[in-house]
């Protein structure tokens, strides 16, 4: 198989509000990356799993680090250019990035009650000692 060479932001195509939010990136952001929902995508290939992806959004670089929830909605404004990037960065940045992790964690609990949501995005909540990435 040919190296990767774009990112790969993979998100949860069951989802309505998952779905409406990558439509919206793939319309309004103008970064080289390829959007796929996880249930049509290789997650061997991109070294994840089908729990990962259910979980929150990742993003796979070309070399195949990955980032998880807000850390890879911020990876995606980042390699959008400006204004978009100006955010990206403040997403990854304390003590912003932890905020941007509270609203990523509502937002995911959340997105079945959303636009574009319904009973098919609700999520478990994870397990008590869980912590996101």
């Amino acid at each position: 198989m040919a190296p990767r060479t774009l990112p790969v932001l993979v998100y949860d195509g069951d989802c309505g509000f998952c779905t409406t939010c990558a439509r919206f990136a793939e319309r309004r952001l103008t970064c080289d990356v390829e959007i796929v929902a996880y249930q049509a995508a290789d997650l061997d290939d991109l070294g994840l799993t089908a729990e990962q992806c259910a979980e929150a959004v990742q993003w796979v670089r070309p070399d195949g680090t990955v980032s998880s929830a807000h850390l890879a909605v911020g990876d995606l404004l980042r390699a959008s250019g400006l204004p978009w990037s100006v955010a990206g960065r403040l997403a990854q940045t304390p003590p912003f990035s932890w905020f941007a992790a509270v609203v990523y964690r509502w937002i995911a609990a959340n997105r079945h009650r959303l636009p574009g949501g319904g009973s098919a995005c609700s999520i478990e909540s994870p397990s008590p000692g869980h912590r996101p990435d």
